[in-house]
């Protein structure tokens, strides 16, 4: 664990909470993924096949990681866990949240073309994507990250904050 804690760069015992969530996260991710398109397998080959897969992403997730601590100026290399996992939520309380407004006031494929309601879709998202980042990200003690990261994205959309 001593070693676990000096790799990733953790001072105190509750920062060991964002690598644990992150793990336990992917392992669920790789079973659910594995039962889905899997069907018809025991429920062992099906858990062999999420164990191969839970390594697989371990290991790709380690080398992101490695290859993000250098892009990103973060203090602590276990930061970066915790912005994957800021992410991770922004992403899915966007597709959530939007889709469900957006079936709210009407918008959904029987009023609407196809192409127009993705449009729709992707420009609602976009919006609460920005709302949703920074209310996750000072939820998790991300926010001067995401501000800064939030505001470049912005700007390469030629918006100014």
């Amino acid at each position: 664990m001593i070693s676990f804690k000096t790799r990733w760069e953790i001072q105190n015992n509750w920062q060991l909470l964002w690598p644990l969530s992150g793990l336990l996260a992917l392992f669920l991710s790789c079973l659910k993924l594995s039962f889905r398109f899997f069907e018809g397998f025991s429920n062992y080959t099906i858990f062999a096949i999420a164990i191969i897969s839970f390594v697989i992403g371990l290991k790709l997730t380690v080398w992101i990681i490695d290859k993000l601590a250098k892009r990103w100026s973060v203090n602590y290399r276990f930061e970066l866990i915790v912005i994957f996992i800021v992410f991770a939520l922004t992403g899915s309380s966007t597709a959530f949240v939007s889709r469900t407004f957006m079936r709210f006031i009407g918008i959904d494929t029987d009023h609407f073309p196809m192409w127009l309601y993705w449009i729709l879709i992707t420009i609602g998202g976009f919006i609460f994507y920005q709302f949703f980042l920074i209310f996750f990200a000072f939820v998790c003690g991300q926010f001067n990250f995401f501000w800064t990261f939030q505001k470049k994205m912005l700007r390469r959309f030629g918006l100014k904050l």
